[in-house]
């Protein structure tokens, strides 16, 4: 029987092939359910890869978060600089409506003055006689 020390088993191997590796004797004793040492290590680092990769990807996943955070507030500023435009042009709306009305009525007086002095001179197309001015009671 060798009592000498087996090499820590890779990760890669299988518990049944690591047994076999064993002496009789280490053999004999995982039959009454005895853990060996190195299964217990190989416990212990299995453990530590997955805090270390639970640790990374905690990290990953705070630095999404504050991108995230960062692209929200982001926009956030567009959205108020989109409203505050938004009500710019629905002012600017309102005002070009009442500029509107205020045209359409100054073209309505137009056309009643232009109505009125058609009416006072009839146009030069009739005959030439309407084209002067109505003659005074003095002269009749």
């Amino acid at each position: 029987m060798s009592t000498s020390p087996v090499s820590a088993p890779s990760a890669s191997i299988s518990k049944s092939d690591y047994l076999a590796s064993l002496p009789r004797w280490r053999r004999w004793l995982s039959t009454l359910n005895w853990r060996p040492v190195v299964e217990y290590e190989i416990r212990e680092i299995e453990f530590e890869h997955r805090r270390i990769a639970h640790e990374q990807r905690m990290k990953q996943l705070m630095n999404e978060k504050e991108q995230l955070q960062r692209e929200d507030e982001r926009l956030q500023k567009v959205n108020e600089q989109l409203k505050n435009e938004n009500e710019l042009l629905k002012k600017e709306d309102e005002l070009l409506k009442k500029e509107d009305e205020r045209l359409q009525k100054l073209d309505a007086r137009l056309d009643e003055l232009d109505a009125k002095i058609a009416a006072l001179w009839p146009s030069s197309t009739s005959n030439s006689i309407q084209d002067r001015p109505p003659a005074s009671d003095s002269q009749t």
